[in-house]
């Protein structure tokens, strides 16, 4: 445990990290990718290279230190940082690795001799939050070996399907290669993929979020080409290598479901909320609950046949709202699959935005609403106050989706978000 003095030590470092927190962590990337160069295949080099990861890092140190009195005020991030780290199959010896890295960056980047009483006190801090992801990670792997079909590290899986869902998303059906049963996963969660990426010559991971549902045979992957539309972005590595070179009959590794953002009750009443990509877990919302509420007299076989379309059988007990914002049209994903699911279930409403709309496309019918979502201006009945909200997407749009349903009067613990893109500490 830290005593008195090492306590305020570190939290005499909150404004230098404020000032020199992201030149840190940069630092330490670099640094300890260039000692151990075999975690290149667990780190993102794509958030290497844009700086997203070390200014993750950055902000998660400097929150830290400035919570070094009460750490468990960091619980729900240290959790969500826990899944990403068994996603990627991070084992106690690697804290080991980053540990030592940190306090050598720390030295060096600050000009602060190895022996100082400074560095001492952050390497008792560093070691107490270590310990607190260890011992957090160590009951996520237990929950994999102790339940049917999961498992720890990497497992192979075929791309039994690869579909254009749209002019930027596409599909990837993967199956395992063992043939084994899948684990009953949490509809919302994501897994992590990794290939061989040509230009770097080295594996590498990447989350993706899982589009179906827990009862199909088959895992489904919903994936963004990343590519370079602004100036001065490089492509995606990882997307690219689906896109281009991954086909059906490729072989690709994947871990274990994982993450705390998932359908929390399905017997309430739920709101769903995303924008672009972000739609992929809530596809994957609404496939379960109409799996869950399907009529048990209909004949299975037509389920397993064609699971998208085939969904007269199914009834819900409660309202699903499902709100949607995109570009347009052509970049509207699994756009068909939702309209057969609303269709047949008049419990299931959707409301669509388009920022940009086509002359032949018809409001009302092809979209509800012209621009950038606007929750204020929806209809009366799609934000019901006794409800569970959903949101997904980029981080400007979660906020300000958030912002507009704290003004409309939703409580915020009824609020639950999954950000896409690099978020929080990645030990």
């Amino acid at each position: 445990m830290l005593s008195e003095r090492q306590n305020e030590l570190v939290k005499a470092t909150v404004p230098v990290l404020k000032e020199n927190g992201e030149a840190l962590t940069d630092y330490f990337y670099k640094r300890m990718l260039k000692n151990n160069p075999h975690l290149k295949e667990t780190f993102n080099m794509g958030h290497q290279r844009s700086g997203a990861q070390a200014k993750a890092l950055a902000g998660a140190v400097l929150a830290y230190a400035e919570n070094i009195d009460d750490p468990s005020v960091l619980m729900p991030v240290v959790e969500l940082i826990c899944h990403k780290h068994v996603s990627l199959n991070i084992q106690a010896p690697d804290y080991n690795i980053v540990g030592e890295n940190l306090l050598h960056s720390i030295s060096e980047v600050l000009n602060i001799p190895m022996d100082d009483e400074l560095i001492t006190a952050w390497g008792v801090a560093y070691q107490q939050l270590a310990d607190i992801f260890i011992a957090t990670e160590k009951q996520l792997y237990e929950e994999r070996k102790n339940t049917i079909g999961s498992w720890t590290g990497w497992r192979n899986f075929i791309v039994d399907k690869k579909i254009k869902e749209s002019e930027e998303i596409t599909s990837f059906y993967l199956v395992p290669q063992d043939g084994g049963p899948l684990p009953a996963y949490k509809p919302g969660q994501y897994i992590t993929l990794r290939v061989e990426v040509a230009a770097l010559g080295i594996k590498q991971p990447r989350q993706y979020s899982l589009s179906s549902s827990p009862s199909d045979p088959y895992l489904r992957i919903s994936v963004k080409r990343e590519d370079a539309r602004t100036e001065g972005q490089d492509p995606g590595y990882v997307s690219s290598t689906l896109h281009d070179a991954i086909n059906e009959g490729s072989v690709v590794e994947l871990s274990a479901p994982a993450g705390n953002f998932y359908l929390l009750n399905p017997d309430a009443v739920n709101v769903l909320i995303s924008a672009g990509v972000g739609l992929t877990p809530m596809i994957s919302m609404v496939n379960h609950l109409l799996a869950e509420h399907a009529d048990p007299n209909v004949n299975p076989a037509l389920h397993e046949e064609n699971h998208a379309s085939n969904t007269a059988y199914r009834t819900l007990k409660k309202d699903i709202y499902f709100i949607h914002a995109a570009r347009s049209s052509e970049v509207h994903a699994l756009r068909k699959e939702l309209e057969n699911l609303a269709s047949q279930n008049d419990n299931l409403h959707v409301f669509i935005a388009y920022e940009n709309v086509k002359e032949s496309e018809v409001a009302g019918k092809d979209y509800h609403m012209q621009g950038r979502l606007d929750l204020k201006a929806l209809p009366g009945g799609y934000l019901p106050k006794q409800a569970d909200y959903y949101l997904c997407g980029p981080v400007p749009f979660m906020q300000e989706q958030y912002r507009a349903l704290i003004a409309l009067g939703i409580p915020q613990e009824k609020i639950y978000s999954e950000a896409f893109g690099t978020g929080g500490l990645h030990l």
